[in-house]
Protein backbone atom coordinates (compact mmCIF):
# COMPACT_ATOMS: atom_id res chain seq x y z
CA UNK A 1 0.00 0.00 0.00
CA UNK A 2 1.34 3.42 -0.45
CA UNK A 3 2.14 5.71 1.86
CA UNK A 4 0.98 9.84 1.30
CA UNK A 5 2.70 12.59 3.64
CA UNK A 6 0.66 15.90 3.34
CA UNK A 7 2.12 19.34 3.54
CA UNK A 8 0.46 21.20 6.19
CA UNK A 9 -0.42 24.82 6.06
CA UNK A 10 2.64 26.23 7.42
CA UNK A 11 5.06 24.36 4.94
CA UNK A 12 3.63 25.57 1.83
CA UNK A 13 4.81 28.18 -0.40
CA UNK A 14 3.30 30.07 -2.85
CA UNK A 15 4.71 28.75 -6.41
CA UNK A 16 4.76 25.59 -4.63
CA UNK A 17 3.71 22.58 -7.20
CA UNK A 18 2.40 19.38 -8.23
CA UNK A 19 0.84 17.63 -10.51
CA UNK A 20 -1.32 14.21 -11.27
CA UNK A 21 -1.72 11.90 -14.20
CA UNK A 22 -4.68 10.04 -15.50
CA UNK A 23 -5.34 7.74 -19.04
CA UNK A 24 -9.28 8.44 -20.31
CA UNK A 25 -10.79 5.26 -20.79
CA UNK A 26 -14.17 4.19 -21.43
CA UNK A 27 -14.33 2.58 -17.81
CA UNK A 28 -13.85 5.90 -16.34
CA UNK A 29 -16.40 7.52 -18.52
CA UNK A 30 -19.25 4.41 -17.55
CA UNK A 31 -18.26 4.94 -13.83
CA UNK A 32 -19.14 8.49 -13.69
CA UNK A 33 -21.96 8.23 -15.08
CA UNK A 34 -23.05 5.63 -13.11
CA UNK A 35 -21.97 7.41 -10.36
CA UNK A 36 -23.05 10.80 -10.62
CA UNK A 37 -26.55 10.00 -12.62
CA UNK A 38 -25.37 11.91 -15.69
CA UNK A 39 -26.22 9.84 -19.12
CA UNK A 40 -26.07 12.85 -21.66
CA UNK A 41 -25.56 10.88 -24.67
CA UNK A 42 -22.64 13.18 -26.00
CA UNK A 43 -20.91 10.81 -23.49
CA UNK A 44 -22.29 7.59 -23.92
CA UNK A 45 -23.95 7.49 -27.40
CA UNK A 46 -21.51 6.87 -30.30
CA UNK A 47 -24.00 8.11 -32.72
CA UNK A 48 -25.33 10.62 -30.75
CA UNK A 49 -22.21 12.17 -30.39
CA UNK A 50 -21.39 12.23 -34.10
CA UNK A 51 -24.23 14.72 -34.90
CA UNK A 52 -22.50 17.02 -32.29
CA UNK A 53 -19.81 20.01 -32.39
CA UNK A 54 -17.32 17.57 -31.16
CA UNK A 55 -18.18 14.59 -34.00
CA UNK A 56 -17.16 11.72 -31.06
CA UNK A 57 -18.44 10.74 -27.65
CA UNK A 58 -16.06 13.09 -24.98
CA UNK A 59 -16.02 12.56 -21.36
CA UNK A 60 -17.81 14.69 -18.99
CA UNK A 61 -16.88 17.76 -17.73
CA UNK A 62 -16.96 17.39 -13.74
CA UNK A 63 -15.07 14.12 -14.31
CA UNK A 64 -12.17 16.16 -14.89
CA UNK A 65 -12.88 18.50 -12.05
CA UNK A 66 -12.91 15.25 -10.31
CA UNK A 67 -9.24 14.55 -10.91
CA UNK A 68 -8.20 17.86 -9.73
CA UNK A 69 -10.28 16.98 -6.53
CA UNK A 70 -8.09 13.84 -6.32
CA UNK A 71 -4.58 15.94 -6.91
CA UNK A 72 -5.48 17.81 -4.33
CA UNK A 73 -6.67 15.26 -2.05
CA UNK A 74 -3.32 13.47 -3.06
CA UNK A 75 -0.81 15.30 -4.27
CA UNK A 76 -1.19 19.04 -2.62
CA UNK A 77 -1.59 19.62 -0.12
CA UNK A 78 -2.72 16.50 0.64
CA UNK A 79 -4.79 13.84 3.10
CA UNK A 80 -6.65 15.82 5.57
CA UNK A 81 -7.68 19.09 3.11
CA UNK A 82 -10.92 19.94 2.59
CA UNK A 83 -11.97 21.58 -0.26
CA UNK A 84 -13.97 24.82 0.53
CA UNK A 85 -14.47 26.00 -3.60
CA UNK A 86 -13.68 25.16 -7.04
CA UNK A 87 -13.84 27.63 -10.35
CA UNK A 88 -13.62 25.70 -13.68
CA UNK A 89 -13.52 26.79 -17.31
CA UNK A 90 -13.56 24.40 -19.68
CA UNK A 91 -11.47 25.04 -22.60
CA UNK A 92 -11.55 21.71 -24.57
CA UNK A 93 -13.09 18.66 -24.80
CA UNK A 94 -11.75 15.54 -23.59
CA UNK A 95 -11.74 12.23 -25.90
CA UNK A 96 -11.88 9.12 -24.58
CA UNK A 97 -7.94 7.63 -24.93
CA UNK A 98 -6.68 11.07 -24.07
CA UNK A 99 -3.99 11.59 -20.73
CA UNK A 100 -4.65 14.11 -18.72
CA UNK A 101 -2.47 16.20 -16.15
CA UNK A 102 -3.32 18.24 -13.39
CA UNK A 103 -0.96 20.78 -12.36
CA UNK A 104 -1.52 22.63 -8.97
CA UNK A 105 0.09 25.77 -8.13
CA UNK A 106 0.17 27.28 -4.50
CA UNK A 107 -1.31 30.92 -5.48
CA UNK A 108 -1.64 32.58 -1.92
CA UNK A 109 -2.26 31.18 1.69
CA UNK A 110 -4.69 33.27 3.71
CA UNK A 111 -5.67 33.35 7.18
CA UNK A 112 -7.18 30.63 8.98
CA UNK A 113 -5.25 27.55 7.13
CA UNK A 114 -7.20 28.59 3.70
CA UNK A 115 -5.21 28.47 0.63
CA UNK A 116 -5.82 29.55 -3.08
CA UNK A 117 -4.56 26.95 -5.66
CA UNK A 118 -4.26 27.48 -9.40
CA UNK A 119 -5.94 23.98 -11.05
CA UNK A 120 -5.11 23.50 -14.33
CA UNK A 121 -5.72 20.25 -16.98
CA UNK A 122 -3.47 19.74 -20.06
CA UNK A 123 -4.05 16.92 -22.39
CA UNK A 124 -1.35 14.71 -23.83
CA UNK A 125 -0.91 17.50 -26.83
CA UNK A 126 0.05 20.09 -24.27
CA UNK A 127 -3.04 21.71 -24.50
CA UNK A 128 -4.95 23.32 -21.99
CA UNK A 129 -8.64 21.18 -21.37
CA UNK A 130 -9.53 23.23 -18.19
CA UNK A 131 -8.66 26.59 -16.30
CA UNK A 132 -9.51 27.27 -12.72
CA UNK A 133 -8.77 27.69 -9.29
CA UNK A 134 -9.76 26.04 -5.75
CA UNK A 135 -10.06 27.47 -2.68
CA UNK A 136 -8.73 24.86 0.06
CA UNK A 137 -8.27 24.43 3.91
CA UNK A 138 -5.43 23.32 4.44
CA UNK A 139 -4.49 20.02 6.86
CA UNK A 140 -2.83 22.24 10.07
CA UNK A 141 -0.42 18.85 10.84
CA UNK A 142 1.90 17.40 8.93
CA UNK A 143 0.78 13.40 8.92
CA UNK A 144 1.74 10.57 7.05
CA UNK A 145 -1.54 8.04 6.13
CA UNK A 146 -1.50 5.06 4.43
CA UNK A 147 -3.80 5.22 1.20
CA UNK A 148 -7.15 2.36 1.20
CA UNK A 149 -6.99 0.24 -1.70
CA UNK A 150 -9.09 1.31 -5.05
CA UNK A 151 -12.30 0.06 -4.92
CA UNK A 152 -12.81 -2.88 -7.29
CA UNK A 153 -15.92 -2.24 -9.53
CA UNK A 154 -16.90 -3.98 -12.63
CA UNK A 155 -18.76 -1.84 -15.31
CA UNK A 156 -21.57 -4.13 -17.33
CA UNK A 157 -23.24 -2.18 -20.20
Amino acid sequence: MTQVTNIPYEALEVGQQASFEKHVEERDVQLFAAVSGDNNPVHLDAAFAAETMFKERIAHGMFTGALISAAIACNLPGPGTIYLGQQLKFTRPVKLGDTLTVKLEVLEKLPKNRVRIATRVFNQDGKQVVDGEAEVLAPSAEQTVTMPPMPQVTVVT
